[in-house]
């Protein structure tokens, strides 16, 4: 595995690599865990070749949010890519990514309208920013991403299409601890109260399954009761519940199979997503 700070040493790397070699990249910020890791095998079953970078982008961060104390630790995180054998990992500087003079930004679309981009105002210009940067230097076959994060999946999934990246946009599935709790970088804010509490966005998002199961079709009627088994919850506040078409994130009123189930809660300081995807037949997941 060999590691890359410089982005002109990644450069000239990727410049000597065959133009047929099919190339899978997952971005993250590192402070890895196992949903992580799915997706580096992933990449790493469908590619001749796989690259992950490790950097906590500044842009997506608004002036009040974690940017500081967001976790990172280099070398657990070489560590693991190391056993999943990774080929190679981007671990670049703020100015290796934003040098000097940096002044062009990615106005996201239409996806991004709503949800997180109502309550992180900033986030998703710098996500679409940092990502194509990344996949400007990368070039990858594919790139992956976790369902968890759906919202971002929708919105570089519609950026790399009206952009013209000749890149697939692969989102697997999202990966849960034993109780349903999504894995997240974030959770290790979490004491371990607020670790039981977090439980209810999984929870609220499983039971809006179980009713859509069982006949209910009005968002409506799933949201409301959503909504108070959050409330009933102490020491957690929602930021927002929702029934989404997959691609727009547009809210929907009559719920169908491929509509989303998202949520956003703080449980304490600490920002959570998750959602579920509606489906038919078998069930939902």
């Amino acid at each position: 595995m060999k590691v890359f700070e410089s982005v002109e040493e990644w450069r000239k790397h990727r410049a000597g690599l065959p133009r047929n070699l099919s190339l899978g990249f997952v971005p993250t910020m590192g402070y890895l865990h196992e949903g992580h890791l799915s997706l580096v095998r992933a990449a790493r079953q469908n590619n001749d070749r796989i690259a992950v970078s490790i950097y906590v982008n500044p842009t997506q961060f608004g002036p009040n949010e974690d940017l500081a104390q967001y976790p990172r630790d280099r070398n657990r995180d070489l560590a693991l890519l190391e056993k999943e054998n990774t080929d190679w990992v981007l671990l670049p500087s703020d100015a290796e990514i934003y040098p000097p003079g940096f002044s062009t930004y990615v106005e996201p679309p239409e996806p991004s309208r709503l949800w997180c981009g109502q309550s992180r105002p900033v986030h998703f210009r710098g996500v679409c920013t940092v990502v194509t940067i990344l996949f400007n230097l990368v070039q990858p076959t594919r790139a992956y991403f976790g369902r968890k994060d759906a919202q971002q999946a929708a919105v570089i999934r519609r950026m790399t299409q009206d952009l013209r990246f000749p890149v697939e946009i692969v989102v697997c599935p999202t990966i849960r601890e034993p109780d349903g709790l999504a894995m997240s970088s974030r959770n290790v804010y979490l004491s371990p109260e607020e670790r039981q509490r977090a439980l209810v966005l999984s929870q609220t998002l499983a039971a809006g399954v179980e009713r859509f199961r069982a006949g209910e079709r009005e968002a409506r009627v799933i949201l409301e009761s959503g909504t108070r088994q959050i409330a009933n919850t102490p020491g957690v506040r929602l930021d927002y519940l929702g029934i989404v078409d997959q691609n727009t994130f547009a809210p929907v009123e009559t719920v169908q199979p491929g509509n989303y189930m998202i949520g956003a809660v703080y449980v304490g300081k600490t920002r959570l997503i998750d959602n579920r995807v509606f489906e038919s037949p078998g069930g939902c997941v």
